[in-house]
């Protein structure tokens, strides 16, 4: 039954029940049953059905593993001389002789079967007399009266239907009583109510989008003087929808307005309206809307609204009835039915608004979409700035070069980078976060942990130097590049070595002229690797997927090639399809193939004529390199001009902590253990870096 059809039903017996109880109706029109007495007598039927079959079954059949037998059988079987029964003894009952066989018995498979005699009603003193004739023990066990037995068998089953029986009548008791039917409690919205009290997160702890704080700002400004809005006649957007990458602060500034806000706090998931029943989704909705009415004023937080609010009609559907659309449906008639004077305003976060419904999106529903994206220079730093008020942080960290180092940074990994410094600090047993914790912290954040204990071949670590020096010479010797921050061989993640750099500013676009330049530092990593080793490796995997991603973007999307002019081919992007949109002919595809080719040939012959000229320098990076492992962007730039690095090696460090831990141990006493041990326990060797 569809739900337009049940609503109704129930408005006609909700008029009928008002007339029933009106003086005015006089007793009369027709009186509909109520459901919860059509149940009971269900139930009961049910009961006395299951008394009759088991009844049947008890007094019919017989107990499983016994075995009946004639008198000739059993008389032979009872026999003393034979040894085959228990305790050579018998049990007389009302109705039958029952013998028991001895384990082991000959002809018996089972051990300890029953069997037994049945005795006609009117020879059982007969039977006795013959008993007392073969010379076997017996006695009489009259046994529990026949109601017992019934009582004792049936009362387990009769408990079982009791609680069934109290369970439905208790569901068809609220049929009618709220949504979801005979479901129960899986119609009810399953949100959870915040008030200022009960959340401690305030706009001051959001920090990097300062647009968005203004734009919800509004919100609860209106909540706590609603006539200061009414005075001109405006009126307050009904719906706010927050987009923008995960991590973002999307879910924190929705925390943030429960802080701030005075009002009751509705917050739920898309993905708590879905359940396995058809039609709880919209039932859910229509819970949660009426009772934010009878709250009002108040706010419904909706997160990751696109698991139900997907664009209709797209991709697969599953069937005819589709529960996630039904539920979408709800969401759409809830929001048309505010009122102007309903204080509700409702807030929807997700990392995909490029997918939702247009009807969800236009003006009416959600009025206003709040771009949340990464955080800028500045926002980075003052994020950084809330996240270091939780730790002690040492007075010479930089904030705005720790910033800098971490572009296309999410609030969430900020807050990661800040966290992971806290723990490594911790390790190290020092007093506060140093600069060199938050740039490890940084480095494990985006491309994993240093794995320093790894055993690497010496000749894939020259050829790993020889990569990395490559790149960072010709990133150093191009001015369109990124400057460098650090170099390093240790393998980290899944790379064996990586190059770090440290842009001057944020990038919302891109020049041809950086992209270009990107493009050779990517290649200089092989084409050094392959002219000190003669030979190429896989380990430039990641360098060929990223210049010829560049490539196909400036091809594709950008215009960037003199041939094919100011064209887009990227094509349209529906994120419905599996498979993408191609607007273009066979030779357009073939033209676009050799104009990325040939940006990548140019910039790989670009390429071999920096690094043939400038050999003697990626020489000296490489070898630099390998002695110490990590260098920074001014070690490379003191290689570029000619000048010595006067700075300790990794086996000179290891060396100087050996000894400092060696005298901070206490002298021991004399014919102590040590010595007895003496100094050779050791085998001179120095202590690991860990």
């Amino acid at each position: 039954m569809r739900k337009e059809d049940q609503q109704p039903n129930q408005n006609r017996d909700s008029d009928s029940s008002k007339d029933q109880q009106s003086p005015d109706n006089g007793g009369k029109g027709p009186q509909p049953a109520p459901p919860v007495k059509f149940g009971r007598g269900i139930m009961s039927w049910l009961m006395i059905i299951a008394l009759l079959i088991l009844m049947f079954v008890l007094l019919n059949g017989s107990k499983q593993g016994e075995q009946i037998m004639s008198w000739h059988e059993f008389s032979r079987m009872i026999d003393p001389a034979a040894g085959r029964i228990k305790d050579d003894r018998v049990i007389v009952e009302d109705d039958r002789i029952v013998a028991q066989i001895k384990p082991g018995a000959e002809g018996f498979a089972v051990d300890g079967q029953v069997v037994y005699f049945k005795i006609p009603s009117t020879d059982r003193e007969f039977y006795l007399t013959k008993l007392d004739a073969l010379g076997v023990d017996h006695r009489t066990d009259t046994g529990t009266p026949i109601w017992q037995q019934l009582l004792i068998t049936l009362a387990p089953f009769v408990l079982i239907l009791l609680i069934i029986w109290f369970f439905i009548a208790r569901s068809m008791r609220s049929a009618g009583a709220g949504p979801g039917g005979m479901l129960g409690s899986f119609g009810k919205s399953r949100h959870r109510v915040s008030t200022k009290e009960t959340v401690n997160v305030t706009f001051n702890d959001v920090a990097g989008v300062e647009e968005a704080k203004d734009e919800v700002h509004e919100l609860v400004e209106f909540l706590r003087n609603p006539r200061k809005f009414q005075r001109l006649g405006g009126r307050i957007p009904r719906g706010v929808l927050l987009s923008g990458p995960p991590g973002c602060g999307k879910t924190l500034l929705a925390k943030a307005i429960a802080g701030e806000a005075d009002v009751p706090f509705f917050s739920i998931s898309g993905s708590d309206f879905v359940e396995m029943f058809v039609g709880v989704g919209a039932s859910r909705v229509r819970d949660l809307f009426k009772q934010a009415k009878e709250n009002s004023p108040c706010i419904i937080f909706l997160d990751e609204i696109d698991a139900v609010g997907r664009r209709r009609g797209g991709g697969f559907s599953t069937g005819g009835h589709d529960e996630r659309e039904q539920t979408l449906n709800a969401i759409l008639v809830e929001m048309d039915g505010f009122e102007a004077n309903d204080q509700i305003i409702v807030i929807a976060a997700t990392n995909r608004a490029d997918v939702l419904d247009p009807a969800l999106t236009r003006p009416g529903r959600f009025d206003r979409q709040v771009e949340v994206s990464l955080p800028d220079l500045l926002g980075r730093k003052k994020i950084l700035e809330v996240h270091a008020k939780k730790v002690k942080m040492s007075p010479d960290v930089d904030m705005e070069r720790v910033a800098r180092g971490t572009p296309m940074f999410s609030g969430a990994d900020l807050a990661a980078v800040i966290n992971e410094a806290a723990i490594l600090a911790t390790m190290e047993e020092k007093d506060w976060i140093e600069m060199e914790d938050l740039e490890e912290a940084r480095d494990k954040v985006r491309f994993g942990r240093a794995r320093k204990s790894r055993k690497v071949e010496e000749e894939e670590r020259v050829a790993t130097a020889y990569h990395e020096a490559g790149h960072a010479i010709v990133q150093a010797l191009l001015d369109d590049a990124d400057p460098v921050h650090k170099v390093t061989i240790i393998p980290r993640g899944q790379a064996m070595g990586a190059t770090f750099s440290l842009p001057e500013k944020d990038r919302y676009g891109f020049g041809r002229k950086y992209l270009l330049a990107t493009m050779r530092v990517l290649c200089g990593g092989r084409i050094a690797e392959n002219k000190k080793t003669n030979d190429v490796s896989s380990g430039a995997s990641m360098d060929i997927r990223m210049a010829t991603a560049y490539a196909r973007h400036m091809i594709l999307e950008w215009g960037m090639s003199d041939r094919l002019g100011f064209v887009s081919y990227a094509g349209t992007d529906t994120q419905q399809m599996y498979q993408g949109e191609k607007d273009y002919s066979d030779e357009t595809a073939h033209v676009i193939d050799e104009e990325i080719k040939r940006l990548i040939d140019e910039a790989y012959r670009d390429t071999v004529r920096i690094i043939d000229e400038h050999w003697d320098k990626i020489i000296a990076l490489a070898e630099a390199l390998l002695k110490y492992e990590t260098l920074q962007g001014d070690d490379v730039q003191r290689i570029l001009r000619g000048e010595p690095l006067n700075k300790p090696t990794v086996a000179e460090l290891l060396e100087a902590e050996a000894k400092k831990q060696q005298k901070q141990q206490p002298t021991a006493a004399p014919g102590g253990p040590e010595d007895d041990l003496g100094e050779a326990d050791t085998g001179g060797m120095l202590p690991s870096p860990a």
